[in-house]
């Protein structure tokens, strides 16, 4: 009887999502986005987060503005764009996870620096005094975010034209410096908040 129970709590564990794991580093605690996840999906991008992407070595992070979260092929997933000439796009297309953050404390001064500064002129974490932190697969988030998703990337793939089926879209791209944007949906595989 005992092995059978030990046998099931075995089972258990390895169906338990990774989300469930407790992260006390930094102050963060993991949640489960299904039930955890409180704020409005609708309006959460328009208050503007932080994207990061890279590794140990390098990395950056810019500010975003458009995204989704929901449910896609079955898996909890988050919808992020990143524009052609942005320097966080190499970051993206070279990685396999990503993270974005929503912060509490000085949000205004990271969300507008983190937007308006690119990383290839600078360290841009530094010049904020952010703290670059490394998830178990690697992904870099900052230890001052109230709030940090971290997403396997599934599918990546820039807006094609031809499929414009508004005026908004083809108007917004006809004079649009920073080149056409690249979608990105990624499972969420982690997610902390202080």
């Amino acid at each position: 009887m005992k092995r059978l129970i030990h046998t099931i709590l075995v089972a258990l564990c390895a169906l338990a999502p990774a989300t469930a794991t407790a992260q006390t580093e930094h102050g963060f605690k993991a949640i489960t986005v299904e039930s955890d996840f409180t704020d409005n999906g609708f309006n959460w991008f328009r208050h503007a987060l932080l994207l990061a992407a890279g590794d140990s070595q390098r990395s950056n992070a810019m500010t975003i503005g458009w995204g989704g979260i929901g449910t896609l092929w079955r898996k909890t997933a988050v919808t992020v764009y990143v524009a052609e000439r942005r320097y966080t796009k190499r970051f993206m297309d070279n990685a396999r996870y990503f993270t974005v953050m929503a912060f509490d404390d000085r949000k205004d001064e990271i969300l507008e620096y983190m937007g308006t500064y690119s990383g290839r002129d600078g360290d841009k974490a530094r010049a904020l005094n952010l703290h670059t932190a490394f998830t178990a697969n690697g992904t870099p988030y900052y230890v001052e975010a109230a709030m940090v998703l971290e997403c396997r990337t599934m599918y990546a793939a820039p807006f094609d034209p031809r499929y414009f089926k508004d005026d908004v879209p083809k108007q917004m791209y006809s004079n649009f410096p920073a080149g056409i944007h690249t979608m990105y949906i990624g499972e969420v595989v982690n997610a902390w908040r202080k």
